[in-house]
């Protein structure tokens, strides 16, 4: 069972992770059915997927939720930060932890696969036989002697050649990735039809892991949605998603994944939009600008740009609960919440570390929280419903603000809790991405 309140200091900031299990296209034409994408160069069409909790199939209740999404958000900024700790070292491949699941088929025949889906990962990758220290999936893993499409890349090709740090292998294209937890995840890079409901997508590019170390929460491997040049979005004619992630708090219900010509705003909704910034350096995430945080009426300016070393900057991520800011930053913003909402604020370490928690009123009186806006550039300014940074517990009569502290080498994280029920919507040809709200998934 949970502990009283929820809390977390250690939690550095985090990276991206959020989501589909699609991949890189190759060029040649594919003789297609109606249910098939065309693909002489460019992917043309689009699918729409389920998302799905990791923790769907559990008995949770909100307050459990919410401590093993911040667990896997420890987790992921771990890897994160000895990613980004390694200068002009880029890792298009993930071993990956996240919140949400995308199912697909796999292969002709197509056998169902579940994966994580991440937006800060650029391959897709699936446990492949043979291979060594396998992990327990929840489906047989994929043998790629039983379809009939399946083909290796050759290690001479224009792809292995794009896969930073590849080898060569007895004519595979190889890749090892390793990270400062002692993970790491080992493939060759291979072509395959992968299936999204009914619609089929032939030759897609993806890893064969034969070989890993780390933890992957129910799936069979991991789905890239990253920014980089191997990454499936890359590869539309239309490069651009869009997901809603379901209300947090019920793990049973489901969210939407929009992919390509699929990946649209409806005429009358209202969006917010900002632009994306690069960063040479760390090509797969997806990083904004931005300027400040109001808590109430009160504004604090923030000033993260991105350094010549990759640090700093603000990364939009599916795969971290949470949002994480640099120390001075969340102090302000602790101080100015902590003065506006007026409540006995929570002494002592809180087992999750979540710094800023508060005593709810012993009467059930209702609360008024202040609110919250992220002001990006834009101007852009994005005002939070109360229930996407403030949660309570009613079993220890406490509320806690969903943001913490992040170690200084770790960018800003805007986590999936803040953009919760919501469409956010990725558009990488014109370099924006646009919230929706009020739009229910």
């Amino acid at each position: 069972m949970a502990s009283d309140h929820i809390s977390l200091s250690s939690m550095a900031a985090l990276t991206l992770l959020l989501l589909p299990v699609l991949s890189l296209s190759l060029p040649p034409t594919l003789s297609t059915s109606s249910h098939t994408l065309h693909r002489p160069n460019l992917i043309k069409t689009g699918f729409q997927a389920t998302l799905k909790h990791v923790d769907s199939e559990g008995n949770f209740t909100r307050l459990e939720l919410l401590q093993r999404g911040i667990e896997r958000a420890r987790k992921r900024i771990e890897r994160i930060h000895a990613q980004t700790s390694k200068v002009n070292i880029e890792a298009p491949i993930h071993p990956g932890n996240g919140d949400y699941l995308i199912d697909l088929s796999i292969g002709t025949p197509p056998l169902s696969y579940r994966a994580i889906l991440d937006t800060g990962s650029d391959i897709t990758w699936t446990q492949c036989l043979p291979c060594q220290n396998c992990f327990d999936q929840p489906t047989p893993i994929f043998n790629p002697k039983n379809s009939r499409t399946f083909a290796k890349v050759p290690s001479s090709s224009k792809l292995c050649k794009e896969l930073p740090g590849s080898r060569r292998n007895r004519g595979k294209c190889e890749y090892k990735c390793e990270y400062g937890d002692t993970s790491y995840v080992e493939v060759f890079l291979a072509t395959e039809t992968f299936t999204f409901k009914d619609v089929a997508v032939p030759k897609v590019a993806f890893g064969c892991a034969f070989d890993h170390k780390g933890k992957f929460d129910g799936s069979a491997g991991l789905v890239g949605l990253g920014r980089g040049k191997l990454s499936l979005v890359s590869h539309l004619q239309e490069p651009k998603f869009s997901y809603c992630l379901p209300r947090f708090g019920d793990a049973r219900r489901t969210g939407t994944l929009l992919v390509g010509s699929r990946a649209t705003i409806r005429p009358g909704q209202v969006k917010i939009t900002t632009p994306l910034i690069k960063n040479p350096l760390h090509p797969s995430f997806y990083y904004l600008s931005l300027k400040g945080i109001s808590v109430g009426e009160t504004l604090i300016p923030i000033n993260i740009p991105i350094n010549r070393d990759g640090s700093g900057g603000m990364v939009i991520d599916s795969g971290s609960t949470v949002t994480y800011m640099k120390s001075g930053s969340f102090e302000q913003v602790k101080k100015e919440f902590t003065r506006q909402i007026k409540l006995r604020a929570v002494s002592g370490k809180a087992p999750m570390e979540l710094e800023v928690c508060f005593h709810l009123p012993s009467g059930g009186e209702r609360v008024v929280v202040p609110k919250v806006v992220f002001h990006f550039e834009g101007p852009a300014d994005l005002e939070l419903p109360e229930e996407n940074y403030f949660q309570t517990n009613d079993s220890s009569k406490t509320g806690c603000l969903m943001m913490a502290r992040s170690p200084a080498s770790l960018p800003f994280i805007f986590g999936s809790l803040q953009q919760q029920n919501m469409l956010v919507h990725h558009d990488l040809a014109e370099e924006t991405v646009s919230f929706v709200k009020g739009h229910e998934c």
